[in-house]
């Protein structure tokens, strides 16, 4: 979706002046679309006239933008800037809890509490790794624990030995 997406948008002026219904039609396959045009071009109007048109680069101007949250925040400070950031996503909060690392639901507990367990420095590289062992091995409905790598020093993993 996003090869002609980006051919057909090809910046920040480009996604602030689209029309709602076409760029609705073009995201559609990625779901939830009528929302997330909306916050396209809400998001892409802010950066215009708050921002010169660029991304900002801390916390607190990220999290002014429509539709973006700490994930989406963390995950732009840490792959596009290089600052270390903790990207709770669903297989982060699923894995975290599977180890051991927390206890907890919300996404910005779990975030402190990763924040406490992984060294700052690993943080971008950790969240990504999460999400691949989470879709390769840890899966959500069958996790592959007898395959897996880190089962000895996984809470549920190391139930089943």
């Amino acid at each position: 979706m996003t090869k002609t997406l980006f051919k057909k948008y090809r910046n920040v002026y480009d996604f602030a002046n689209a029309d709602i219904s076409e760029l609705e039609n073009d995201i559609k396959p990625a779901g939830f679309f009528r929302n997330k045009a909306k916050n396209i071009i809400a998001c892409c109007k802010l950066l215009i006239s708050e921002y010169g048109g660029k991304v900002p680069d801390n916390m607190d101007d990220l999290l002014k933008l429509p539709g973006v949250g700490r994930k989406t925040a963390n995950l732009i400070l840490g792959d596009i800037f290089g600052i270390p950031g903790i990207v709770v996503d669903t297989h982060a909060k699923r894995l975290s809890k599977r180890i051991g690392f927390t206890a907890n639901d919300t996404p910005e507990k779990v975030e402190r509490d990763l924040m406490e367990v992984v060294p700052k420095e690993s943080w971008s590289k950790f969240c990504h790794q999460l999400v691949y062992h989470g879709r390769a091995v840890c899966t959500a409905r069958k996790p592959l624990c007898g395959e897996c790598q880190i089962r000895p020093y996984c809470d549920m993993g190391s139930k089943q030995i």
